[in-house]
């Protein structure tokens, strides 16, 4: 294998990059009346979207339906060469169909159009080629011509997919907006993952399985001291009657009274404590106590309602959340 210069290797990826980035910006005219039909046909049919396609372009189609899907879009994928041995039993009567190829030729394709149209569903057409058979048998055409593939020989699909993927994105974000779909819809959809743990997840999810430390005012430096030891939070609050918040005290607080001149024996928490800690309430998001962690860097908050102490939230129980 001949010897390739770093400047080479760079300067090839760097013309991927930017013959892929042509092609994102020639689907500018594309989104046209047919584009609109597209998004209208999906959102006012009866059934799901089913989305079609054979190579690399049924990979793509693949990715659409998942993003399709998670943002409120019912969607299912069909492999066009599977349709025609079975799976097309997949295709209900109120269905949309999205068949995607570059080329709109392909054996398979030709097989699964004629099929789809005998059984009356609406077909749009992703197509490279709008003069292929498949643009012309469809009823809704959306262009994803690339004037050159990014692949040296001009044959492997790279400009052409990546067309067909930002064309489904505009599809699913559209799609969204005009459903209304919201931060709350997507929380629902993907309660497992860290970012839907960004939507849902509270403070009082949290918290409550944390112990409660807490000393009276009038406590002494060895109460407090245990305290803290015995909650193993590195904090514990000072409060009144009723669980009033009055402040706080850290093994910080404690390091920093050590080192000044005084008489530990009468030392109490009220001459320890820092008043006014920063807090958040037991309704707020667990990322949004993150943001406070990370604005003020400290690594604890207090919960409270109002000036009720509730609890104490801990870096640690974000880390755990996987939410850093």
């Amino acid at each position: 294998m001949p010897a390739v210069s770093s400047i080479d290797i760079k300067s090839v990826a760097l013309r991927t990059i930017q013959l892929e980035a042509n092609a994102i910006a020639a689907l500018r005219p594309m989104i046209n009346d047919h584009f609109e039909k597209a998004v209208l046909a999906i959102r006012d049919g009866q059934g799901r979207l089913v989305v079609s396609g054979i190579g690399k372009s049924a990979i793509i189609a693949q990715k659409i339906v998942a993003t399709l899907n998670s943002t409120g879009t019912p969607a299912i994928f069909l492999h066009a060469a599977d349709a025609i041995h079975g799976d097309l039993g997949m295709v209900q009567q109120d269905d949309v169909v999205l068949i995607i190829s570059k080329s709109g030729e392909s054996p398979e394709i030709k097989v699964l159009v004629p099929l789809i149209k005998n059984f009356g569903n609406t077909l749009i057409a992703m197509v490279g080629n709008t003069e292929s058979y498949l643009a012309r048998q469809a009823s809704i055409i959306l262009n994803t011509t690339v004037s050159q593939e990014a692949c040296p020989n001009n044959l492997a699909p790279t400009s052409s997919t990546t067309a067909q993927l930002v064309m489904g994105d505009a599809l699913a974000v559209v799609l969204m907006e005009l459903n209304g779909f919201g931060s709350e819809d997507f929380a629902r959809f993907h309660p497992g993952g860290t970012l839907g743990k960004k939507l849902y997840l509270r403070v009082s999810d949290l918290y409550l399985h944390n112990d409660k430390p807490q000393v009276p005012p009038t406590a002494s430096l060895r109460e407090v001291i245990m305290e803290i030891s015995k909650k193993r939070l590195g904090v514990t609050a000072v409060t009144g009657e009723n669980d009033e918040l009055l402040g706080i005290i850290t093994d910080g607080d404690l390091r920093r009274m050590l080192e000044k001149s005084v008489t530990l024996d009468s030392v109490t928490a009220r001459e320890i404590m820092t008043v006014d800690p920063k807090t958040v309430t037991a309704d707020a998001l667990a990322v949004q106590a993150l943001d406070l962690l990370r604005q003020y860097d400290i690594t604890q908050l207090v919960v409270t309602k109002g000036s009720q102490y509730l609890g104490i939230i801990h870096l640690h129980d974000l880390v755990r959340e996987g939410l850093i």
